[in-house]
């Protein structure tokens, strides 16, 4: 009986460490985001794309893509998805983001990665529970630069993608990536499980992403 009770206390002081884990995890990659908001608002080439920002449906910050392999690999990340709500923005949902290849040059192991979210139907792709960028709905993402701007303002480029090694990743495309919700995450950072869309609704909230929410509303 003893032995039972011990190795039912263990159980559960195992399933809380792993808890605070995940929640640590959580709230860390909202930090990391918060920093990479600051980052992308004082780079000099994300300067002509203000406008661009503030006519964003929504917006996915992944802090840390990595690449996998040595030319050819997987690559990927997590991130946060917000949506446009008003003049502000909605509680963070909790994403992943991987390719079978994005092209990193070599030698470019990592770089933080910010998508604007420019359409309602690529809003609306990314929603679901698995989306991939240029499959079927003809879903373009464009990178950063001069003709960026220009790419939104007719039918392509519904996806604006700005990052941290843009110069690296001169030839870079996106199309093919395949972004998904990390329900678990979502779950365990608003302690109950919640779908995307009510996410996005701010139906949910956690204070953690107010510092978030704050930069982006600059």
């Amino acid at each position: 009986m003893k032995i039972s009770k011990l190795a039912a206390a263990i159980g559960f002081a195992t399933a809380l460490t792993a808890s605070a884990a995940y929640a640590s995890d959580e709230t860390e990659l909202v930090a990391h985001a918060t920093r990479v908001a600051e980052h992308m608002r004082s780079d000099p080439a994300f300067s002509a794309a203000h406008d661009m920002l503030g006519r964003a449906r929504a917006i996915l910050i992944v802090p840390s893509l990595v690449k996998g392999g040595f030319v050819f690999g997987a690559e990927g990340g997590n991130g946060v998805l917000l949506k446009r709500n008003g003049r502000g923005w909605s509680s963070p949902a909790f994403y992943s983001m991987g390719s079978a290849s994005f092209g990193l040059q070599i030698g470019l192991e990592k770089a933080e990665i910010v998508l604007l979210i420019m359409s309602d139907r690529a809003l609306h792709g990314i929603e679901q529970d698995e989306f991939k960028i240029g499959a079927g709905g003809g879903i373009t993402a464009v990178t950063l630069s001069s003709g960026a701007e220009g790419a939104t303002s007719g039918h392509g480029g519904d996806i604006v993608v700005w990052t941290s090694a843009t110069g690296a990743y001169g030839g870079l495309t996106f199309n093919g990536s395949v972004i998904k919700p990390r329900h678990e995450w979502n779950a365990d950072y608003y302690g109950h499980r919640v779908g995307v869309s009510a996410i996005l609704s701010s139906s949910v909230h956690n204070p953690d992403s107010r510092a978030l929410q704050a930069e982006l509303g600059r």
